[in-house]
């Protein structure tokens, strides 16, 4: 008999943040490494966000609140929805959650039963078919390649429903390719979906907010109303506010959903922390501005990336349109071997090179669901930027 649980045993460790605790060991070690593999914002959170929270300690705000959220946090994601995206949700239709990664696994958990599909386009969020595989569902994966921008095709999520899909996920921008859906895409995507109502349509927009396309950012349930009824759409406090470790992840969605999340949240962690609630509030509902010149370096960084790694022998990397990450293609430099003698045969054997003789950390693609390539998180410094990357292109011409 196991001593540990059949559920458990389902899912596997996230790659990411397994890479991040390897990258801290040699840190510790005195390894001159560099760490590309964290999807951390490297600004700070504003100053007066980090001043609602101490007010809120000033006045005692350290309770218990309800369990998916006080009035206040539900009026103040209300109204961030309407600003932001012109959905309007009641508060009995908004949960409150300890990270984005919390909402996204209540949501699955409360709603998935065994022989449930959730479509997933990959490359995907590595802790996406974890948690269905945790609730017992089965993970339908679809894949977007380089030469589709990333993402997904109406004849594709047409293909892969069946009468047993529960779920489709959308993440848009991308972690980890950074591919962005426009809204004339969401729409061609909602007229599949329209046509097969017994599926529900998760939408992670965590990385909303730290976008460079052309077009302005849209949502399905923006741009797809008839889908309203039967979507989810989350987001959270984490990437655009730096407040990765406040922990508040957010959706609004049918009453039916929030309050199964509400029920299974109860039993497990209850509220979030109320100190971070009120922080969230003031981000939500305060001065915005920031974020315009926080892509903008977000947007130099990318390009200088990109243009790097194009440089390097073999990697061929796609401008992506958000988020924080680029997602190079390494079909050039499988099958090539190292000075010791190693052959590339996967891009994990590739980014473990890196690692070893460039002392650079990334994501391996397979973690992603799309191989073989590698995500590289550009949420750092010019500087250190440009060093892991001379020392990418060095790895790489070294090949032969």
């Amino acid at each position: 008999m196991s001593q540990t649980s059949a559920a458990l045993g389902r899912i596997q460790p996230s790659a990411t943040l397994a890479m991040s605790a390897r990258v801290n060991a040699l840190k510790a070690e005195g390894v001159d490494v560099i760490g590309l593999s964290a999807g951390e914002p490297d600004f700070d959170t504003p100053d007066f966000v980090k001043e609602a929270g101490i007010e809120a300690i000033r006045k005692n705000l350290t309770r218990y609140t309800d369990v998916d959220g006080t009035a206040d946090v539900k009026e103040a994601v209300a109204f961030k929805f309407k600003r932001d995206n012109g959905l309007i949700y009641k508060r009995s239709q908004i949960t409150v959650n300890s990270g984005g990664k919390h909402t996204l696994f209540n949501a699955l958990v409360a709603t998935v039963d065994v022989g449930d599909e959730v479509i997933i386009p990959a490359p995907y969020w590595v802790s996406y078919p974890d948690i269905v595989n945790f609730a017992g569902g089965t993970p339908v994966f679809i894949e977007g390649p380089a030469s589709q921008g990333y993402k997904i095709t109406p004849a594709q999520l047409d293909a892969a429903i069946t009468p047993r899909t529960k779920w489709v996920m959308l993440n848009s921008p991308s972690n980890p390719s950074g591919a962005a859906y426009s809204a004339t895409e969401l729409k061609a995507l909602g007229e599949v979906l329209l046509r097969h109502p017994h599926v529900l349509v998760m939408t992670d927009d965590m990385y909303e907010h730290v976008w460079y396309a052309p077009t302005p950012f849209a949502t399905i349930a923006q741009v797809c109303p008839d889908l309203y009824d039967r979507t989810l759409t989350v987001n959270g406090c984490s990437k655009a506010f730096s407040m990765t470790g406040w922990r508040i992840g957010f959706a609004g969605g049918p009453e039916w959903i929030i309050k199964a999340m509400g029920k299974l949240q109860s039993q497990s962690t209850s509220n979030p922390c109320s100190i971070s609630q009120a922080a969230a509030v003031a981000a939500l509902t305060g001065p915005q501005d920031f974020l315009e010149e926080r892509n903008a370096a977000f947007k130099k960084r990318r390009d200088m990336v990109v243009a790097m790694l194009n440089d390097a022998p073999g990697l061929d990397c796609p401008t992506p349109e958000g988020a924080f990450y680029v997602y190079p293609d390494a079909s050039g430099v499988i099958g090539k071997v190292t000075p010791k003698g190693q052959v590339i045969d996967s891009d994990e054997t590739l980014i473990g090179y890196f690692l070893d003789e460039a002392k650079v950390a990334a994501v391996h693609g397979a973690a992603f669901g799309l191989s073989p390539a590698f995500r590289i998180s550009y949420a750092t410094s010019e500087e250190v930027l440009k060093t892991a990357c001379v020392r990418i292109q060095e790895a790489c011409a070294a090949l032969k």
